[in-house]
């Protein structure tokens, strides 16, 4: 700011000064010094924005070096190998989903309220897949000692579930909680009401690639939208 002091006029005071300010010079320094916050700011955000781009860019240079889809849905797990009777009392293991992609959840049959509300939304899953779709669906009992096989027919049949495309599988108790708790890693069972009520994406190499809330619509809408991901993707 600068100032400047005038003669003392007359009949004035004998002490002090006057001091005239001019205030348009303050305002164009504060101004100035605005635009160049300003300016600051926006080549912080530039250079920002620049080192997120080339982290990107390097990303998507790894993955696809690495000869993956820049895109690709993660991979959580791998199921391991099981052995399990389905509904019509066939001995049915992991190499009968060999090649193909599936959906799978864990049920019982006496369940009160979650089981039959995501049965019901399987039966959905399954009337969306197109008829010569590879997709299959696969329900896996909690509780084996009550769920056989023909009990497990009977609760397909209450859904519609296709025989060739919706199998309902029953077995040792804890082949089927070592298959949950370390194979699909959600969880154990010896609780048959503390089961997971998530639906799990598996891809045709037998990988878990995501898994979805079975109570949400938009989450079973991602669901069909990463199923599609997952059949364009080359089979290995």
């Amino acid at each position: 700011m600068q100032t400047v002091e005038s003669p003392r006029p007359p009949n004035a005071p004998s002490h002090g000064r006057f001091r005239i300010v001019y205030p348009g010079k303050k305002e164009s320094v504060d101004r100035l010094s605005i635009r160049n916050q300003l300016l600051a700011a926006s080549i912080s955000l530039f250079i920002c924005s620049l080192a997120g781009f080339a982290w990107l860019n390097f990303e998507l240079k790894e993955r696809t070096s690495a000869g993956q889809d820049a895109f690709a849905l993660p991979v959580y797990a791998v199921v391991p190998s099981f052995s399990l009777t389905e509904q019509s009392g066939t001995a049915f293991g992991l190499a009968d989903l060999e090649g193909k992609v599936w959906i799978a959840d864990f049920i019982f049959t006496t369940c009160p309220r979650p089981c039959p509300r995501m049965s019901a939304r399987m039966a959905e899953l399954q009337r969306a897949l197109p008829d010569l779709s590879p997709v299959r669906l696969v329900s896996i009992t909690v509780d084996p000692e009550t769920d056989t096989p023909e009990v497990l027919s009977q609760y397909a049949d209450r859904f519609q579930a296709r025989k060739d495309r919706w199998y309902f599988l029953t077995g040792d108790k804890a082949a089927i909680h070592h298959l949950a708790k370390d194979g699909f890693l959600v969880g154990g069972v010896e609780d048959v009401m503390a089961h997971s009520t998530r639906f799990i994406l598996v891809d045709r190499r037998a990988r878990v690639r995501g898994y979805y809330d079975s109570n949400e619509e938009e989450s079973l809408k991602k669901l069909l939208a990463d199923v599609k991901k997952i059949l364009q993707e080359k089979a290995a």
